[in-house]
């Protein structure tokens, strides 16, 4: 039987083959393992096994496992869609959040922050394809949710995520991912250009899952987010929107 630890193993060595064919560094990318459904015990085999980043989609599961392994030198990521009523629990126990799409959320992540934590590390989640089921900025109003996001104070603006509409054709994958590229390279520079403060910052772009890893680091990931792939499948009822697989 496979166990976590393998299962790390094995996704380690997708994401290093996958660096080196692109002609990038592996330490380029990271890996965030996805814990949705999967309890405490699992994210401790996890990190028994070396990973540190774990990221979460639903509000409430994911501050009961932060509560439970609070001994753990753990960093959480928020992944999922947010409702308004539950960016205070965010902002108060994630380190992360990939999924800012509106100006409200971002507002009330920075209101919530509490003033002793480092700033919230945000992505803004962009729908760079279009997908009617999917969360997401469009790319056109995503340059300026990006400078609202660097200007409020317990934020940290850190760059973008996708999550496309699910292919098996990989120069499909490939194709979606190069747009998302693209949008992350061209607010990079006009935040650059303009001084914006923390533009230097600036440096993630999450992209890809299980089924899609080499694709998108082939585009330039630099985080990629493995739920099923680590920790196997999920027997409880998933989000509609696979933030990861």
């Amino acid at each position: 039987m496979t166990t976590i630890a393998d299962n790390l193993q094995r996704i380690g060595l997708r994401i290093r083959v996958a660096a080196t064919d692109a002609g990038r560094s592996p330490d380029d990318v990271r890996l965030l393992a996805v814990s949705k459904t999967f309890d405490a015990n699992a994210v401790r085999d996890a990190f028994e096994a070396g990973q540190r980043q774990f990221g979460e989609n639903y509000v409430q599961e994911g501050v009961e496992k932060i509560t439970l392994l609070h001994d753990l030198p753990l960093t959480w990521h928020m992944i999922g869609p947010m409702q308004a009523n539950k960016t205070r629990a965010v902002a108060e126990h994630f380190q992360w959040v990939h999924s800012v799409d509106r100006e409200r959320i971002a507002r009330r992540l920075s209101e919530q922050r509490p003033a002793h934590l480092p700033p919230l590390q945000v992505c803004i989640q962009v729908n760079v394809d279009g997908g009617l089921s999917k969360s997401g900025v469009s790319p056109a109003d995503a340059p300026a949710l990006a400078r609202l996001v660097a200007g409020l104070p317990q934020l940290q603006l850190r760059g973008l995520m996708s999550i496309p509409e699910p292919s098996e054709d990989p120069t499909m994958q490939r194709a979606v991912h190069d747009q998302a590229r693209a949008l992350f390279d061209d607010i990079g520079r006009q935040l650059r250009a303009d001084g914006v403060a923390g533009a230097e910052a600036w440096d993630t772009l999450s992209l890809g899952m299980s089924a899609d890893l080499e694709p998108a680091i082939a585009a330039g990931s630099t985080l990629v987010r493995v739920g099923t792939a680590i920790f196997g499948r999920r027997d409880k009822p998933t989000s509609p929107e696979p933030t990861a697989a």
